[in-house]
């Protein structure tokens, strides 16, 4: 058998998995083992993984791009035959599930070894990673920091070397959270990108989307081109790319104008620390080349505030009615048993008629088409990904706090990733930057509609003078510390 060093395999992303597995330096069996034992050992000081399953050996050498290379799915609507899916919900503890998710068929078809869920948030309605179900995802630069959130689980994997990659979705931020708090690499991709079908529909309005958290960017651009695509009955499909994701990564970008942002739009005041990792991430920039331009939007801030509350309190309704169906119990009594936050969102979205949705569901597509409008004079934006860096655990507990008090803090938090899900553009959240604690703090890149390729293309040139991939958590060994730019 042979067996990577821990170093040898931290320093691996899943395209370097996926080649030695094709070139017989190490057999799917032998990966699997060393990534099970490597669970084993990281996963309890963390709390990433809320469940492993029993694959058996392969009968035959596997096809696709990841051929034998092992994965993870985070535990909300991404299904898995045979397998359960909780949501982080009580109520769905015992929920197994009877189909695979379209994403879940494509990765198969790529080859990946799906071997068990991620830890998210109950019904992936916080920017945090803390369930009652499974208990809290822990940070690996800090245990006692929040890993983000709803894919808190698949940043925290990637993040602590578990592997190199790991499926998310992001419906306000949920896959660029992770990644800023985590220090890794988070694309939202363009809406209508990867299918959410057969279960997913629309995704609230369009805001839904799912992708990875990765190491790489290249890992990133090629798991996008194994899942990107239109299937039958899918309500938005985002335009198809002049060329593979993985080959627009590797081009060189021309001088870019690029925008840039400190102020959501939304009244909210950023953390010093987010804005010195977007001077520093914009001195990278002219430096390589790029004109870089201080840009602002007004929003209608009370308006916006309250239509989105008003939407977001549809998430955790939704996902509630989801689980009285998936368990033939009423609705109330499935609430009655959820977390405060999503009681609090359920009481508020049963208040809310059709008409009243209609009417926020246009006027967050006409807000869209102005920031959209605004931007159109940059090739992209740069921003802070979040308002502060990762909070403490416990900062949205809502058994401690009132529902008003976690949304406040929840628009403090995520302001800034939010407007991409309402807009249905690509985002990426780049660890470029880690405070004087040690913590990692992301910015974000927006670019245009169907433009995955360009923030690729960038995000791989700013890959290769900042070195992340190479950063990492003390946990992980003697010689590790954390990064300080």
């Amino acid at each position: 058998m042979m067996i990577l060093t821990d170093e040898e395999y931290q320093a691996c992303d899943m395209t370097d998995l996926a080649r030695l597995i094709r070139d017989k330096q190490i057999t799917e069996q032998e990966l699997q083992d060393q990534v099970l034992a490597r669970i084993d050992r990281v996963n309890p000081s963390i709390n990433a993984i809320v469940a492993t399953y029993d694959v058996p050996p392969p009968a035959a050498p596997g096809e696709g791009p990841f051929a034998g290379v092992p994965f993870f799915i985070k535990d909300l609507y991404a299904h898995v035959e045979g397998q359960i899916t909780t949501g982080a919900c009580q109520a769905l503890a015992n929920n197994v599930v009877d189909h695979d998710s379209e994403i879940i068929r494509r990765y198969r078809r790529a080859g990946l070894r799906i071997l068990g869920r991620s830890n998210t948030c109950e019904f992936g309605t916080l920017g945090t990673c803390e369930p009652v179900l499974h208990g809290p995802t822990r940070n690996p630069w800090s245990l006692d920091h929040s890993s983000g959130g709803s894919s808190g689980g698949a940043g925290a994997l990637v993040a602590a070397r578990i592997l190199p990659a790991a499926h998310g979705g992001d419906g306000a931020g949920s896959i660029r959270i992770p990644a800023s708090c985590c220090g890794v690499f988070g694309l939202k991709p363009t809406r209508g990108r990867n299918s959410l079908g057969p279960d997913l529909g629309e995704g609230l309005s369009g805001i839904v989307a799912e992708h990875v958290l990765s190491l790489s960017v290249r890992d990133s651009a090629a798991l996008l081109d194994a899942t990107a695509g239109p299937s039958l009955g899918d309500p938005y499909t985002a335009p198809p790319p002049d060329e593979s994701f993985l080959a627009a990564s590797a081009r060189v970008p021309g001088r870019l104008r690029i925008g840039l942002r400190y102020d959501t739009g939304l009244d909210t005041r950023i953390h010093a620390d987010c804005r010195a990792a977007v001077d520093d991430a914009a001195a990278l920039l002219q430096d390589l080349g790029h004109e870089v331009i201080e840009t602002q939007i007004d929003l209608p801030v009370e308006e916006f505030r309250t239509r989105y509350a008003r939407l977001w309190s549809l998430a955790g309704t939704r996902g509630i009615l989801a689980a009285s169906a998936a368990t033939g119990r009423p609705a109330d009594a499935v609430a009655a048993e959820c977390e405060p936050f999503n009681q609090f969102l359920y009481a508020r979205g049963t208040q809310v008629s059709a008409a009243q949705y209609l009417q926020d569901h246009a006027w967050f597509h006409a807000q869209s088409r102005r920031i959209c409008a605004h931007d159109a004079k940059f090739d992209m934006v740069l921003s802070p990904t979040l308002g502060t860096p990762p909070p403490t655990l416990g900062h949205f507990d809502g058994a401690q706090m009132s529902g008003e008090t976690v949304m406040n803090r929840f628009f403090t938090f995520l302001g800034f990733t939010l407007i991409a899900n309402l807009t249905g553009q690509p985002a990426v959240s780049l660890p470029t930057f880690w405070n004087g604690a040690g913590l990692p703090v992301g910015v974000q890149l927006t670019a245009g509609f169907g433009q995955e390729g360009a923030l690729l293309a960038i995000s791989r040139k700013i890959e290769q003078a900042n070195d992340w991939k190479h950063k990492r958590p003390e946990m992980l060994s003697q010689g590790g510390t954390p990064h300080r730019r």
